[in-house]
């Protein structure tokens, strides 16, 4: 019998729907209590005690890889981001790591034209004023009066920018990769360096990936370059900002708000002062929320489990067809990284 250690927290809520399934196929299962997700230590207490692992961004260090030999077969990540996980010990180890790429490019593009929408239009202020008892006019700026620089146009970036020109937006990108001409010519962005991006936006958007190239992309030094009316919006990964840097240039007017759905340290301590920064709107890493997108990533995450169990991934179809976690959702498929 195999099993699984299950600290994926959006299929731990669901867990009295899917837990029929692993009974089915008799699975074990081990279910920590998950908060946000776990850390190394934490992940130490159960290695060797399990075949496969159905994570959120829990801390999948070499350490943790090691001691979990030779009994783990495979990692499956509940989502798209797998930076948490040391992917160069899981290919040294032998131990494969599946995903759903483009999970929820979708809901996070149209958390960042959200964002982009609320500073622009001075949404959250004019309501506050209001219910305040204030009848106060403020200006507001028409989104096709504002440049937009997106960071990392991957999947989610390319969303993000063919969002922003149907609101007439001027569009800047950056990314380490080149970008398919065809795209380019379709939205009319203009690629440029990353020191010239920062210059030039009203809002920055970040949708790069977290990797050693982009740890603290934006530091003191790259926050310095922005126009103090300009706006920064992070729903990538919390690391890619340097935070105490961007809490500095906020409070001292360097900058004129920030959008942040992700953070250094998650859950956002109590005592972080951009909890208390009017010019800042949070999130908590709640910019995938789309329960047609979570859908998708429960069963397609089951699947790439099953595979990596050497049990038949299609032996859940009928589960799948007869009761499905939501119907009429088409299926991702599994990336192996």
């Amino acid at each position: 019998m195999p099993t699984v250690l299950l600290t994926a927290p959006y299929m731990l809520r669901i867990w009295d729907r899917v837990r029929p399934i692993f009974e089915a196929f008799d699975v074990e299962v081990i279910r920590p209590p998950v908060r946000e997700r776990l850390e190394e230590e934490e992940l130490l207490r159960y290695a060797g005690r399990f075949d496969g692992a159905l994570c959120g961004d829990d801390r999948f260090t070499a350490r943790v890889l090691e001691a979990s030999l030779p009994r783990l077969k495979v990692i499956v990540k509940w989502g798209t981001g797998v930076d948490s996980i040391d992917r160069e010990a899981a290919r040294r180890l032998g131990i494969p790591v599946y995903n759903t790429p483009g999970a929820f490019t979708e809901p996070v593009a149209d958390t960042v034209l959200g964002f982009i929408l609320a500073f622009a239009r001075r949404i959250p202020q004019l309501d506050a004023g209001m219910k305040a008892g204030r009848w106060e006019k403020q200006v507001s700026r028409a989104l096709n009066e504002l440049t937009l620089g997106v960071v990392g146009v991957g999947n989610i970036g390319k969303a993000v920018l063919r969002r922003a020109r149907a609101f007439g937006m001027r569009l800047l990108g950056n990314d380490i990769r080149p970008i398919e001409p065809a795209f380019i010519e379709e939205v009319g962005v203009e690629m440029v360096p990353l020191e010239d991006l920062l210059r030039r936006a009203d809002f920055v958007s970040l949708n790069c990936d977290l990797n050693p190239t982009s740890y603290h992309l934006i530091n003191r030094e790259r926050l310095a370059l922005m126009k103090p009316a300009a706006v920064l919006i992070n729903t990538a990964r919390g690391p890619v900002v340097d935070e105490p840097a961007l809490i500095e240039a906020l409070e001292q007017g360097r900058l004129a708000g920030a959008a942040l759905d992700v953070f250094e340290e998650e859950p956002l301590p109590e005592d972080s002062p951009l909890r208390r920064m009017g010019n800042v709107l949070l999130s908590p890493h709640n910019a995938n929320a789309s329960p047609r997108a979570w859908e998708r990533v429960h069963w397609n995450s089951l699947k790439m489990l099953w595979k990596g169990l050497d049990m038949d991934p299609a032996s859940l179809g009928e589960w799948e067809r007869s009761w499905p976690l939501e119907p009429n959702l088409e299926q991702s498929s599994g990336a192996v990284l």
